[in-house]
């Protein structure tokens, strides 16, 4: 498996001066509860990553505390400085990292740290099922087959 065929490509930004605010209402009409914080580095350059945004963090750092969220940035609470997976490494790898760093999801990039997707273990787990499925229809097919052949 490749991290590059398993990562969501549509990744929703959002920028560290942002209100917290905001990011609860892009995850909430988007469905998401997950944002990769950047910042633009000026005219057509890549925008570098400089944290992520989860609803959890949002819960812990800021409902759980009963903070106005009108009152705080994306850059007060966003996790900094996180756990980038490179398109090209291989698939276990990438879990490896995961697991050691204690995160279920990690923006993914390509050259020079340009943004390529998402890999969640959301990912990892649909993918891991869908081989599952294809053993365990291995496995049925296989006595069916000898049933048949061996009566």
């Amino acid at each position: 498996m490749s991290i590059a065929n398993l990562c969501h490509r549509e990744v929703m930004t959002i920028l560290g001066s942002n209100s917290l605010s905001e990011a609860a209402r892009v995850m909430r009409y988007q469905h998401i509860g997950y944002l990769v914080v950047i910042e633009t580095t000026g005219e057509g350059g890549t925008p570098k990553i400089i944290g992520v945004l989860s609803d959890r963090d949002i819960v812990i750092a800021a409902v759980a505390k009963e903070v106005e969220l009108k009152t705080l940035k994306v850059q007060d609470v966003m996790t900094r400085d996180p756990l980038l997976l490179n398109i090209e490494s291989p698939f276990e790898s990438a879990l490896r990292l995961m697991r050691d760093s204690g995160v279920r999801r990690a923006p993914v990039v390509g050259p020079e740290g340009k943004l390529m997707g998402i890999l969640s273990m959301d990912d990892v787990v649909e993918a891991l099922a869908g081989h599952l499925s294809c053993v365990a229809a291995t496995l049925t097919n296989e006595r069916r087959n000898e049933a048949v052949t061996r009566p």
